[in-house]
């Protein structure tokens, strides 16, 4: 017998098969009704993100993130050219498009080797915290836990922070062993209390001393709630919790964690401040929250609060509802918490009004991981940016957005030993650090592009959006944002410009 017509008599018994399978088959009516062909939907349906990313879309259309802004973070990262040719191919005049307003007379500093960017002010200075430092750099790798992320990822950062002398978010999953590779942690703690719990699950002091004690830590955060997925608990499954995070985690290994959806440690706002001061008492560092915005009554009694107290968080992460996650429910993405500008602008405005906004390191998160959108956020009133999906992406991320599913092609997101393998520590490393620099020097340049030596001293007149042509306005116009008060003080600002100064002669003599 030929060997073509086995091969046809193959094909036809498994379509048979398929055929049968499909007509008996209660759960999917469209196969029933249309056996064999109607697998041809699931197909499409399916393929339709992968074909839209590389041939439909245009090249500002996808999310979270535009072919155009994942080609910038691709280039920077490989350390190749990221500069584009013949002019810009984005509709500038509308669409809240940023535009940034130059100065006459820009700032000639030189950038420093590798662009150094320390942050304006002294984390903890406020409430002269024993460890209060100033971070080496105002970007930072954001929360991301190891579980969400792979032990390769969660290296990879590391030392990728390390080299460049950014700092890392643990996430809420605690501190474990890919975290020990030279890059200063903050350690991140939420509801579920990993890596500082009893067995019960309620906050234990002694398990968080050891578990700062034991690595290389520069300050505390309190998550209270993340923007893609505000006042919500989570599940940690069973089948995830390897002994590597179990003891990370401080949790039984194989068994299912829950973490509720609001603290057990305080009921209230005194009772938060009360938990901030006992926990920078004990271990004396810098202690500070994460949250996103969403009533404004918690903001205004918790600055109130400070003032009256002289006492609270170091440090404040707003975190916009467009942010990241591993996993949420639709309803919670898409529709819970305001998004970064909006929320930033109303929970940074009662601390201006009540004097705390130049004692206190703001930081911002949620999709700010490029030049212009990260100025935006400097002009705002923030200190510093976390970012997540972006490293995620100078690691190789191809915004597959299997993130929860275990299925991460890139070995980024998921345990599977097979996709694992394919990512290099060494290597991803080395990009990571490559995109960090390059974005902060592209910070540097646009601020010296303003007149300003710093990202601090860029104000909200000098920004603005486009929201339609022949219609725009100032950051401060749309934010209600007063430019008469800057983020820094007086004395801050002599010392940045001084810092900033030195960093750029130094690169020059070396030169």
């Amino acid at each position: 017998m030929a060997w073509w017509l086995i091969v046809l008599i193959i094909l036809g018994a498994l379509l048979f098969c398929i055929a049968l399978y499909d007509t008996l088959q209660a759960s999917d009516p469209i196969l029933r009704n249309f056996p064999v062909v109607g697998h041809f939907r699931s197909l499409l349906s399916t393929s339709g993100p992968k074909l839209r990313q590389y041939i439909v879309a245009a090249n500002d259309e996808e999310r979270p993130f535009s072919r155009d802004q994942r080609t910038w973070v691709y280039s920077t990262a490989s350390g190749h050219n990221a500069y584009v040719g013949f002019g810009t191919d984005s509709v500038i005049d509308r669409g809240s498009h940023i535009i940034i307003k130059q100065s006459a007379f820009p700032d000639t500093t030189p950038t420093g080797e590798n662009a150094p960017l320390p942050c304006a002010k002294v984390m903890g200075a406020w409430r002269d915290r024993t460890h209060k430092f100033r971070p080496e750099s105002v970007v930072y790798v954001s929360a991301m836990s190891y579980g969400s992320l792979s032990a390769r990822a969660v290296e990879a950062i590391n030392r990728g922070c390390a080299i460049t002398g950014s700092m890392q978010n643990t996430g809420e999953g605690g501190v474990a062993y890919p975290h020990r590779n030279g890059g200063k942690l903050i350690f991140q703690f939420g509801t579920g209390y990993f890596g500082c719990r009893n067995t019960d699950g309620t906050f234990s002091l002694d398990a968080l001393l050891e578990t700062v004690g034991s690595a290389e830590v520069g300050c505390i955060e309190i998550k209270l709630s993340q923007g893609a997925k505000p006042g919500l608990g989570g599940v940690l499954p069973g089948k995830k919790v390897t002994p590597a995070i179990a003891k990370a985690r401080g949790v039984e290994m194989g068994q299912t964690v829950y973490s509720p959806n609001r603290h057990s440690a305080f009921d209230d706002v005194d009772g938060l401040i009360d938990f901030i001061e006992m926990i920078a008492n004990a271990t004396g560092l810098p202690v500070g929250i994460k949250s996103a915005v969403g009533q404004q009554n918690f903001w205004d009694e918790l600055a109130g609060r400070m003032a009256a107290r002289s006492e609270g968080p170091d440090f404040i992460t707003i975190d916009g509802g467009e942010g990241g996650t591993g996993a949420a429910p639709l309803a919670f993405s898409d529709h819970v918490s305001l998004p970064f500008r909006e929320g930033f602008a109303r929970a940074h405005k009662p601390f201006v009004h009540a004097g705390l906004h130049q004692h206190i390191i703001f930081a911002g998160s949620g999709r700010l991981g490029f030049p212009a959108e990260a100025l935006l956020a400097f002009s705002m009133g923030a200190d510093m940016i976390g970012l997540a999906r972006e490293p995620m992406l100078a690691l190789g991320c191809i915004q597959a957005q299997r993130c929860h599913d275990g299925h991460c092609p890139t070995g980024i997101t998921t345990h599977n030993k097979w996709l694992v393998r394919g990512l290099d520590p060494a290597d991803k490393a080395t990009k990571l650090a490559n995109y960090l620099v390059g974005l902060r020097g592209e910070i540097l340049k646009l601020s010296h592009a303003c007149g300003m030596v710093h990202p601090a001293l860029v104000t909200a007149d000098m920004i603005e959006l486009i929201d339609e042509p022949h219609r725009s306005a100032t950051i401060a116009e749309l934010f209600d944002i007063d430019a008469s008060f800057p983020s820094i003080n007086a004395e801050q600002e002599q010392a940045i410009q001084q810092i900033m100064s030195e960093l750029g002669s130094a690169a020059t003599t070396a030169r």
